[in-house]
Protein backbone atom coordinates (compact mmCIF):
# COMPACT_ATOMS: atom_id res chain seq x y z
CA UNK A 1 0.00 0.00 0.00
CA UNK A 2 1.35 2.98 -1.27
CA UNK A 3 1.87 5.86 2.01
CA UNK A 4 3.25 9.12 0.23
CA UNK A 5 1.51 9.36 -3.41
CA UNK A 6 2.43 12.75 -4.81
CA UNK A 7 1.50 13.80 -8.35
CA UNK A 8 2.42 16.95 -10.49
CA UNK A 9 3.35 18.93 -7.57
CA UNK A 10 4.08 22.71 -8.10
CA UNK A 11 5.47 25.01 -5.96
CA UNK A 12 5.38 28.65 -7.23
CA UNK A 13 6.71 32.07 -5.22
CA UNK A 14 5.48 33.88 -7.88
CA UNK A 15 8.59 35.23 -9.25
CA UNK A 16 8.35 34.46 -12.43
CA UNK A 17 9.20 30.82 -13.36
CA UNK A 18 7.78 28.11 -10.24
CA UNK A 19 10.61 26.39 -7.97
CA UNK A 20 9.31 23.06 -8.54
CA UNK A 21 7.34 21.77 -11.38
CA UNK A 22 5.46 18.92 -12.22
CA UNK A 23 7.25 16.55 -9.52
CA UNK A 24 5.85 13.32 -9.19
CA UNK A 25 6.69 10.09 -6.79
CA UNK A 26 5.34 7.41 -4.32
CA UNK A 27 6.68 5.96 -1.05
CA UNK A 28 5.71 2.62 0.13
CA UNK A 29 5.80 2.01 4.16
CA UNK A 30 9.19 0.85 5.56
CA UNK A 31 11.03 2.95 1.91
CA UNK A 32 13.59 5.30 1.70
CA UNK A 33 13.13 7.29 -1.24
CA UNK A 34 16.44 10.34 -2.01
CA UNK A 35 15.99 13.35 -3.49
CA UNK A 36 19.08 14.70 -4.67
CA UNK A 37 20.92 17.75 -6.78
CA UNK A 38 22.23 21.09 -6.79
CA UNK A 39 21.78 23.58 -4.16
CA UNK A 40 18.76 25.53 -5.96
CA UNK A 41 17.06 22.20 -7.49
CA UNK A 42 13.60 22.53 -5.55
CA UNK A 43 14.38 19.08 -3.36
CA UNK A 44 14.44 21.54 -0.01
CA UNK A 45 11.42 23.17 -1.31
CA UNK A 46 10.03 19.90 -2.81
CA UNK A 47 10.56 18.69 1.44
CA UNK A 48 8.62 21.67 2.59
CA UNK A 49 5.66 21.56 0.61
CA UNK A 50 4.98 17.77 2.18
CA UNK A 51 4.62 19.50 5.07
CA UNK A 52 2.56 22.15 4.10
CA UNK A 53 5.89 24.77 4.71
CA UNK A 54 7.19 25.95 1.55
CA UNK A 55 5.74 29.45 1.86
CA UNK A 56 4.61 29.35 -1.78
CA UNK A 57 1.29 28.48 -4.07
CA UNK A 58 1.03 24.52 -3.90
CA UNK A 59 -1.10 22.65 -6.34
CA UNK A 60 -0.54 18.77 -7.43
CA UNK A 61 -2.53 16.72 -9.26
CA UNK A 62 -2.49 14.46 -6.30
CA UNK A 63 -1.18 14.69 -2.83
CA UNK A 64 -1.61 11.94 -0.34
CA UNK A 65 -0.54 10.54 3.05
CA UNK A 66 -2.06 7.63 3.61
CA UNK A 67 -5.07 8.12 1.53
CA UNK A 68 -5.44 11.18 2.99
CA UNK A 69 -5.87 14.42 0.80
CA UNK A 70 -2.94 16.84 1.84
CA UNK A 71 -4.09 19.55 -0.28
CA UNK A 72 -7.19 20.17 1.43
CA UNK A 73 -5.52 21.00 5.02
CA UNK A 74 -6.32 23.70 6.85
CA UNK A 75 -3.04 25.17 9.37
CA UNK A 76 -4.97 23.62 12.31
CA UNK A 77 -4.79 20.30 10.46
CA UNK A 78 -1.51 20.42 9.02
CA UNK A 79 0.00 20.97 13.01
CA UNK A 80 -1.47 17.71 13.60
CA UNK A 81 0.19 15.91 10.89
CA UNK A 82 3.16 17.45 11.39
CA UNK A 83 5.25 16.00 14.17
CA UNK A 84 2.65 13.12 14.99
CA UNK A 85 2.24 11.29 11.30
CA UNK A 86 5.44 13.48 9.32
CA UNK A 87 9.12 13.96 11.02
CA UNK A 88 11.04 16.50 9.81
CA UNK A 89 14.82 17.11 10.24
CA UNK A 90 15.99 20.14 9.48
CA UNK A 91 20.03 20.63 8.06
CA UNK A 92 20.33 23.84 10.27
CA UNK A 93 20.43 22.47 14.07
CA UNK A 94 21.03 25.63 15.47
CA UNK A 95 18.91 27.73 14.23
CA UNK A 96 15.88 25.04 14.51
CA UNK A 97 16.54 24.48 17.86
CA UNK A 98 15.44 26.99 20.27
CA UNK A 99 18.57 29.02 21.92
CA UNK A 100 16.40 29.32 25.50
CA UNK A 101 15.60 25.72 25.43
CA UNK A 102 16.91 22.53 27.44
CA UNK A 103 17.58 20.56 25.22
CA UNK A 104 15.32 17.78 26.87
CA UNK A 105 12.17 20.78 26.59
CA UNK A 106 12.96 20.49 23.20
CA UNK A 107 12.38 16.80 22.48
CA UNK A 108 9.68 16.61 24.94
CA UNK A 109 7.58 19.40 23.18
CA UNK A 110 6.18 16.55 20.11
CA UNK A 111 5.60 14.59 23.08
CA UNK A 112 3.46 17.07 25.05
CA UNK A 113 1.59 18.25 22.11
CA UNK A 114 0.34 15.40 20.79
CA UNK A 115 -0.08 13.66 23.72
CA UNK A 116 1.68 10.05 22.65
CA UNK A 117 2.66 9.17 26.39
CA UNK A 118 1.68 9.89 29.73
CA UNK A 119 3.14 12.83 30.94
CA UNK A 120 5.06 11.26 33.43
CA UNK A 121 6.78 8.95 31.20
CA UNK A 122 8.25 11.83 29.02
CA UNK A 123 11.38 12.39 31.00
CA UNK A 124 12.24 8.79 30.37
CA UNK A 125 11.36 8.72 26.58
CA UNK A 126 13.16 11.73 25.95
CA UNK A 127 16.54 10.37 27.83
CA UNK A 128 15.47 7.37 25.16
CA UNK A 129 15.45 9.09 22.37
CA UNK A 130 19.05 10.64 22.98
CA UNK A 131 20.28 7.83 23.62
CA UNK A 132 18.80 5.99 20.70
CA UNK A 133 20.67 8.78 18.08
CA UNK A 134 24.13 8.83 19.64
CA UNK A 135 24.04 11.58 22.18
CA UNK A 136 26.33 10.55 25.48
CA UNK A 137 25.38 10.79 28.73
CA UNK A 138 21.65 11.71 27.88
CA UNK A 139 20.44 12.64 31.35
CA UNK A 140 23.15 15.69 31.61
CA UNK A 141 22.35 16.30 27.91
CA UNK A 142 18.86 16.57 28.67
CA UNK A 143 19.47 19.96 30.49
CA UNK A 144 21.84 21.34 28.82
CA UNK A 145 20.77 24.20 26.03
CA UNK A 146 21.84 24.60 22.63
CA UNK A 147 25.25 26.70 23.03
CA UNK A 148 26.01 23.85 25.11
CA UNK A 149 26.52 20.93 22.76
CA UNK A 150 28.99 20.52 19.88
CA UNK A 151 27.13 21.17 16.47
CA UNK A 152 26.88 17.17 16.03
CA UNK A 153 25.14 16.73 19.27
CA UNK A 154 22.49 19.45 18.23
CA UNK A 155 21.92 17.55 15.10
CA UNK A 156 21.36 14.74 16.96
CA UNK A 157 19.11 16.12 19.34
CA UNK A 158 17.13 17.48 16.67
CA UNK A 159 16.81 14.28 14.87
CA UNK A 160 15.27 12.76 18.23
CA UNK A 161 12.80 15.44 18.11
CA UNK A 162 11.60 14.29 15.06
CA UNK A 163 11.50 10.78 16.01
CA UNK A 164 9.67 11.60 18.97
CA UNK A 165 6.01 10.54 18.41
CA UNK A 166 6.87 8.14 16.21
CA UNK A 167 5.59 9.02 12.84
CA UNK A 168 5.05 7.08 9.54
CA UNK A 169 7.36 9.49 7.40
CA UNK A 170 10.70 11.11 8.07
CA UNK A 171 11.43 13.74 5.76
CA UNK A 172 15.46 14.41 6.34
CA UNK A 173 16.91 17.31 4.73
CA UNK A 174 20.61 16.64 4.87
CA UNK A 175 20.54 15.14 7.99
CA UNK A 176 23.99 14.00 8.35
CA UNK A 177 25.30 17.18 6.92
CA UNK A 178 27.37 18.45 10.42
CA UNK A 179 28.50 15.03 12.05
CA UNK A 180 31.36 13.25 11.69
CA UNK A 181 31.70 9.97 10.09
CA UNK A 182 30.50 7.34 12.99
CA UNK A 183 28.03 9.55 14.66
CA UNK A 184 26.63 9.96 10.86
CA UNK A 185 26.84 5.71 10.49
CA UNK A 186 24.84 5.65 13.84
CA UNK A 187 21.94 8.02 12.27
CA UNK A 188 22.32 5.95 9.42
CA UNK A 189 21.97 2.93 11.16
CA UNK A 190 19.15 4.93 13.22
CA UNK A 191 17.12 5.56 10.04
CA UNK A 192 17.46 2.30 8.35
CA UNK A 193 16.10 0.33 11.34
CA UNK A 194 12.87 2.61 11.10
CA UNK A 195 12.59 1.85 7.41
CA UNK A 196 12.99 -1.55 8.26
CA UNK A 197 10.24 -0.62 11.28
CA UNK A 198 8.07 0.27 8.66
CA UNK A 199 8.97 4.30 8.92
CA UNK A 200 9.09 5.65 5.19
CA UNK A 201 12.28 8.25 4.66
CA UNK A 202 12.14 10.92 2.09
CA UNK A 203 15.82 11.81 2.42
CA UNK A 204 17.39 14.90 1.01
CA UNK A 205 20.74 14.94 0.56
CA UNK A 206 23.90 16.01 -1.17
CA UNK A 207 25.92 13.45 -0.40
CA UNK A 208 25.87 10.41 -2.69
CA UNK A 209 27.49 8.17 -0.75
CA UNK A 210 24.96 8.57 1.82
CA UNK A 211 22.59 8.51 -0.45
CA UNK A 212 23.85 4.80 -1.17
CA UNK A 213 24.13 3.72 2.40
CA UNK A 214 19.93 4.49 3.06
CA UNK A 215 18.36 4.76 -0.21
CA UNK A 216 16.15 2.17 -2.20
CA UNK A 217 15.34 4.96 -5.00
CA UNK A 218 16.43 8.20 -6.40
CA UNK A 219 15.10 10.85 -7.79
CA UNK A 220 17.65 13.86 -9.64
CA UNK A 221 16.26 17.36 -9.54
CA UNK A 222 17.48 19.66 -11.59
CA UNK A 223 16.02 23.22 -12.05
CA UNK A 224 12.63 22.12 -10.38
CA UNK A 225 11.76 19.05 -12.16
CA UNK A 226 13.39 15.32 -11.73
CA UNK A 227 15.70 14.49 -14.27
CA UNK A 228 16.24 11.32 -13.57
CA UNK A 229 14.45 8.50 -10.93
CA UNK A 230 14.88 4.76 -10.89
CA UNK A 231 16.22 1.93 -8.14
CA UNK A 232 19.85 3.57 -5.98
CA UNK A 233 21.78 1.06 -7.25
CA UNK A 234 21.05 1.69 -11.29
CA UNK A 235 21.10 5.45 -10.69
CA UNK A 236 25.07 5.10 -9.01
CA UNK A 237 25.99 2.96 -11.34
CA UNK A 238 24.17 3.20 -14.46
CA UNK A 239 22.90 6.76 -14.74
CA UNK A 240 21.23 7.46 -17.98
CA UNK A 241 20.83 11.49 -17.46
CA UNK A 242 23.81 13.51 -18.22
CA UNK A 243 23.32 15.80 -15.16
CA UNK A 244 23.64 12.81 -12.84
CA UNK A 245 26.72 11.22 -14.35
CA UNK A 246 27.97 14.82 -13.62
CA UNK A 247 27.01 14.87 -10.08
CA UNK A 248 28.51 11.24 -9.29
CA UNK A 249 32.15 12.34 -11.06
CA UNK A 250 32.36 14.90 -8.91
CA UNK A 251 32.17 12.87 -5.54
CA UNK A 252 35.99 13.65 -4.38
CA UNK A 253 37.88 10.56 -5.22
CA UNK A 254 42.03 10.33 -5.35
CA UNK A 255 44.57 11.84 -3.50
CA UNK A 256 46.04 15.02 -3.10
CA UNK A 257 48.88 15.78 -5.70
CA UNK A 258 52.43 16.13 -4.37
CA UNK A 259 53.12 19.18 -2.90
CA UNK A 260 57.03 20.11 -1.87
CA UNK A 261 56.49 21.66 1.27
CA UNK A 262 58.33 24.86 2.13
CA UNK A 263 59.67 25.96 5.78
CA UNK A 264 56.71 25.67 8.83
CA UNK A 265 54.92 28.29 8.87
CA UNK A 266 52.64 27.43 11.90
CA UNK A 267 53.83 25.26 14.40
CA UNK A 268 51.95 24.02 18.27
CA UNK A 269 54.15 22.44 21.00
CA UNK A 270 52.64 20.79 23.45
CA UNK A 271 49.15 22.55 23.45
CA UNK A 272 46.39 21.35 26.45
CA UNK A 273 43.20 22.83 27.02
CA UNK A 274 40.66 22.03 30.09
CA UNK A 275 36.85 22.96 30.21
CA UNK A 276 36.11 22.22 33.78
CA UNK A 277 37.02 18.88 34.55
CA UNK A 278 36.82 17.68 30.88
CA UNK A 279 40.36 17.66 28.95
CA UNK A 280 39.44 19.45 25.68
CA UNK A 281 43.04 18.49 24.32
CA UNK A 282 45.98 16.93 26.06
CA UNK A 283 49.79 17.55 24.95
CA UNK A 284 49.13 18.08 21.01
CA UNK A 285 51.95 19.06 18.52
CA UNK A 286 51.99 19.51 14.97
CA UNK A 287 54.56 21.67 12.31
CA UNK A 288 52.59 22.85 9.30
CA UNK A 289 54.64 23.99 6.13
CA UNK A 290 53.88 26.25 3.51
CA UNK A 291 52.18 24.69 0.60
CA UNK A 292 51.17 21.92 2.17
CA UNK A 293 47.62 20.86 3.66
CA UNK A 294 47.27 19.54 7.38
CA UNK A 295 43.90 17.12 6.97
CA UNK A 296 42.12 17.53 11.12
CA UNK A 297 39.99 14.27 11.43
CA UNK A 298 37.75 13.11 14.19
CA UNK A 299 34.60 12.64 16.18
CA UNK A 300 32.93 15.73 17.44
CA UNK A 301 34.43 17.10 20.64
CA UNK A 302 37.50 15.27 19.57
CA UNK A 303 39.00 18.52 20.17
CA UNK A 304 39.66 19.92 16.08
CA UNK A 305 37.80 23.13 16.33
CA UNK A 306 39.40 24.13 19.69
CA UNK A 307 42.98 23.56 18.27
CA UNK A 308 41.57 25.57 14.97
CA UNK A 309 40.64 28.47 17.82
CA UNK A 310 43.96 28.34 19.31
CA UNK A 311 45.68 28.13 16.26
CA UNK A 312 44.45 31.16 15.48
CA UNK A 313 44.75 33.14 18.47
CA UNK A 314 40.99 33.38 19.74
CA UNK A 315 41.37 30.96 22.50
CA UNK A 316 43.95 30.74 25.05
CA UNK A 317 45.69 27.47 25.49
CA UNK A 318 46.52 26.59 29.34
CA UNK A 319 49.73 25.13 28.59
CA UNK A 320 52.11 24.91 25.42
CA UNK A 321 52.58 27.10 22.22
CA UNK A 322 51.75 28.27 18.71
CA UNK A 323 54.63 29.82 16.76
CA UNK A 324 53.76 31.70 13.92
CA UNK A 325 56.04 32.42 10.94
CA UNK A 326 58.30 31.33 13.36
CA UNK A 327 57.49 33.99 15.55
CA UNK A 328 55.69 33.79 18.70
CA UNK A 329 52.23 33.46 18.68
CA UNK A 330 50.37 32.46 20.99
CA UNK A 331 51.79 33.63 23.92
CA UNK A 332 51.31 37.17 22.68
CA UNK A 333 49.26 39.41 24.47
CA UNK A 334 46.35 40.69 21.75
CA UNK A 335 47.74 44.19 21.27
CA UNK A 336 51.09 42.84 20.16
CA UNK A 337 49.29 39.64 17.99
CA UNK A 338 46.73 41.82 15.88
CA UNK A 339 49.32 43.54 13.76
CA UNK A 340 50.06 39.67 12.82
CA UNK A 341 47.06 38.69 12.64
CA UNK A 342 46.65 39.15 8.31
CA UNK A 343 49.49 36.54 8.62
CA UNK A 344 46.54 33.30 9.48
CA UNK A 345 43.15 33.68 8.25
CA UNK A 346 39.85 30.99 9.21
CA UNK A 347 37.75 29.91 6.20
CA UNK A 348 34.63 29.24 8.12
CA UNK A 349 31.69 26.18 7.71
CA UNK A 350 28.51 28.78 7.56
CA UNK A 351 29.29 32.02 5.51
CA UNK A 352 26.21 32.91 5.86
CA UNK A 353 26.98 33.09 9.78
CA UNK A 354 30.24 34.95 9.72
CA UNK A 355 28.51 38.08 7.51
CA UNK A 356 27.00 40.97 8.28
CA UNK A 357 23.81 40.57 6.45
CA UNK A 358 22.96 43.87 5.71
CA UNK A 359 26.68 44.66 3.80
CA UNK A 360 27.46 44.39 0.52
CA UNK A 361 29.91 41.67 -0.91
CA UNK A 362 31.91 44.84 -1.71
CA UNK A 363 31.78 46.16 1.72
CA UNK A 364 32.38 42.81 3.15
CA UNK A 365 35.86 42.80 0.88
CA UNK A 366 37.03 46.22 1.51
CA UNK A 367 36.55 46.26 4.91
CA UNK A 368 38.95 42.84 5.48
CA UNK A 369 40.99 44.61 2.85
CA UNK A 370 41.22 48.67 4.88
CA UNK A 371 42.61 46.39 8.08
CA UNK A 372 45.28 44.56 5.79
CA UNK A 373 46.36 48.17 4.80
CA UNK A 374 45.06 48.61 1.51
CA UNK A 375 44.93 52.09 0.20
CA UNK A 376 41.41 53.27 0.12
CA UNK A 377 41.43 54.39 -3.17
CA UNK A 378 42.69 50.72 -4.40
CA UNK A 379 40.18 48.63 -2.29
CA UNK A 380 37.31 48.48 -4.75
CA UNK A 381 39.49 47.58 -7.96
CA UNK A 382 41.79 44.74 -5.05
CA UNK A 383 37.97 43.92 -4.16
CA UNK A 384 37.01 42.86 -7.43
CA UNK A 385 40.43 41.70 -8.34
CA UNK A 386 40.29 38.88 -5.29
CA UNK A 387 36.54 37.84 -6.72
CA UNK A 388 38.24 36.70 -10.10
CA UNK A 389 41.00 34.98 -8.06
CA UNK A 390 37.94 33.09 -6.75
CA UNK A 391 35.77 32.90 -9.93
CA UNK A 392 33.16 35.32 -9.18
CA UNK A 393 32.62 38.51 -11.48
CA UNK A 394 32.73 42.21 -10.15
CA UNK A 395 28.52 42.11 -10.20
CA UNK A 396 28.73 39.88 -7.24
CA UNK A 397 29.93 42.82 -5.53
CA UNK A 398 26.71 44.91 -4.87
CA UNK A 399 25.23 41.92 -3.60
CA UNK A 400 24.06 40.57 0.00
CA UNK A 401 25.55 37.62 1.46
CA UNK A 402 21.14 36.14 0.92
CA UNK A 403 21.32 37.06 -2.60
CA UNK A 404 24.51 34.36 -2.72
CA UNK A 405 23.79 30.56 -3.45
CA UNK A 406 25.99 28.73 -0.71
CA UNK A 407 29.08 27.93 -3.00
CA UNK A 408 28.83 31.90 -3.58
CA UNK A 409 28.99 32.51 -0.44
CA UNK A 410 32.06 30.04 0.79
CA UNK A 411 34.15 32.04 -2.40
CA UNK A 412 33.63 35.16 -0.92
CA UNK A 413 34.28 33.82 2.30
CA UNK A 414 37.56 32.48 0.96
CA UNK A 415 38.50 36.02 -1.14
CA UNK A 416 37.99 37.56 2.04
CA UNK A 417 40.74 35.40 3.83
CA UNK A 418 43.00 36.10 1.17
CA UNK A 419 42.39 39.91 1.75
CA UNK A 420 45.39 40.18 3.92
CA UNK A 421 47.59 37.92 1.82
CA UNK A 422 47.72 35.01 4.81
CA UNK A 423 50.38 32.73 4.62
CA UNK A 424 48.28 30.19 6.73
CA UNK A 425 44.75 29.10 5.94
CA UNK A 426 42.30 27.58 8.90
CA UNK A 427 39.63 25.51 6.94
CA UNK A 428 37.18 24.44 9.70
CA UNK A 429 34.85 22.46 7.50
CA UNK A 430 34.67 24.44 4.65
CA UNK A 431 32.28 22.08 2.09
CA UNK A 432 30.44 20.00 4.35
CA UNK A 433 27.18 22.12 3.32
CA UNK A 434 27.82 22.54 -0.07
CA UNK A 435 26.26 19.90 -2.32
CA UNK A 436 28.68 17.71 -4.44
CA UNK A 437 29.34 19.75 -7.55
CA UNK A 438 29.91 23.14 -5.72
CA UNK A 439 32.22 21.27 -3.12
CA UNK A 440 34.33 19.81 -5.98
CA UNK A 441 34.70 23.67 -7.31
CA UNK A 442 35.66 25.22 -3.83
CA UNK A 443 38.19 22.67 -3.37
CA UNK A 444 39.87 22.73 -6.86
CA UNK A 445 40.02 26.68 -5.57
CA UNK A 446 41.64 25.64 -3.14
CA UNK A 447 44.15 23.92 -4.32
CA UNK A 448 44.72 26.16 -7.29
CA UNK A 449 45.38 29.17 -4.69
CA UNK A 450 47.79 27.11 -2.52
CA UNK A 451 49.84 26.17 -5.86
CA UNK A 452 49.62 29.44 -7.05
CA UNK A 453 50.40 31.35 -3.34
CA UNK A 454 52.10 28.65 -1.74
CA UNK A 455 49.11 28.62 0.76
CA UNK A 456 49.85 26.34 3.88
CA UNK A 457 46.43 25.26 5.21
CA UNK A 458 44.92 23.34 8.30
CA UNK A 459 42.01 21.52 6.77
CA UNK A 460 39.23 20.43 9.15
CA UNK A 461 36.67 17.92 7.98
CA UNK A 462 34.80 14.93 9.13
CA UNK A 463 34.61 13.78 5.37
CA UNK A 464 37.58 10.87 5.00
CA UNK A 465 37.18 11.06 1.11
CA UNK A 466 37.93 15.09 1.21
CA UNK A 467 40.44 14.27 3.38
CA UNK A 468 42.01 12.24 0.94
CA UNK A 469 41.79 14.52 -1.88
CA UNK A 470 43.13 17.15 -0.34
CA UNK A 471 45.79 16.76 2.57
CA UNK A 472 48.79 16.13 2.03
CA UNK A 473 49.17 14.93 5.99
CA UNK A 474 46.63 14.14 8.32
CA UNK A 475 46.33 14.39 12.23
CA UNK A 476 43.07 12.37 13.99
CA UNK A 477 42.39 13.60 17.55
CA UNK A 478 40.28 11.37 19.59
CA UNK A 479 39.39 12.65 23.19
CA UNK A 480 41.84 15.60 22.80
CA UNK A 481 44.66 12.89 22.12
CA UNK A 482 46.84 12.77 18.65
CA UNK A 483 45.86 8.78 17.74
CA UNK A 484 47.95 8.85 15.08
CA UNK A 485 49.29 11.15 12.20
CA UNK A 486 51.45 10.67 8.76
CA UNK A 487 51.17 11.12 5.37
CA UNK A 488 47.45 11.17 4.38
CA UNK A 489 47.67 8.32 1.54
CA UNK A 490 49.38 5.97 4.24
CA UNK A 491 47.37 6.47 7.11
CA UNK A 492 44.05 6.70 5.30
CA UNK A 493 45.33 3.03 2.87
CA UNK A 494 46.90 1.23 6.02
CA UNK A 495 45.98 2.94 9.57
CA UNK A 496 47.50 1.38 12.60
CA UNK A 497 45.25 2.93 15.57
CA UNK A 498 41.49 1.13 15.91
CA UNK A 499 39.86 4.42 16.46
CA UNK A 500 41.43 5.23 12.99
CA UNK A 501 40.47 1.79 11.51
CA UNK A 502 36.54 2.59 12.72
CA UNK A 503 36.50 5.96 11.27
CA UNK A 504 37.15 4.27 7.73
CA UNK A 505 34.87 1.93 8.71
CA UNK A 506 31.99 4.03 9.15
CA UNK A 507 32.25 6.00 6.29
CA UNK A 508 30.02 5.45 3.57
CA UNK A 509 30.93 4.43 0.20
CA UNK A 510 29.49 4.89 -3.04
CA UNK A 511 29.01 1.26 -5.17
CA UNK A 512 31.76 0.37 -7.75
CA UNK A 513 31.01 1.58 -11.44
Amino acid sequence: MTLLDVAGLTVDFGTGEAAVRGVSFHLDPGECLAIVGESGSGKSVTARALLGLSGGEVAADRLHLDGRDLRTLNERAWRDVRGRRIGFVLQDALQALDPLRRIGREVAEPLLVHRTVPRGEVAGRVRRLLADVGIPDPERRAREHPHQLSGGLRQRALIASALACGPELIIADEPTTALDVTVQAQVLDLLAGLRAAGTAVVLISHDLAVVARLADRIAVMRDGTIVEQGPAERILTDPGDPYTKALLAAVPEGTAPPATPGPPVLQARSITKRFGDRTALGDVSFDLHAGETLGLVGESGSGKTTLARIALGLLPADSGEVTLTGEPWSALPERLRRPHRHRIQPVPQDPAGAFDPRHTVARILTEALAVAGTPRADRRDRAADLLRQVGLGPEHLGRRPRQLSGGQRQRVAIARALASDPAVLVCDEPTSALDVSVQAEILALLGRLQAEHGLAMLFITHDLAVVRQVAHRVMVLKDGDVVESGPAAEVLASPEHPYTRTLLAAAPRLPVR
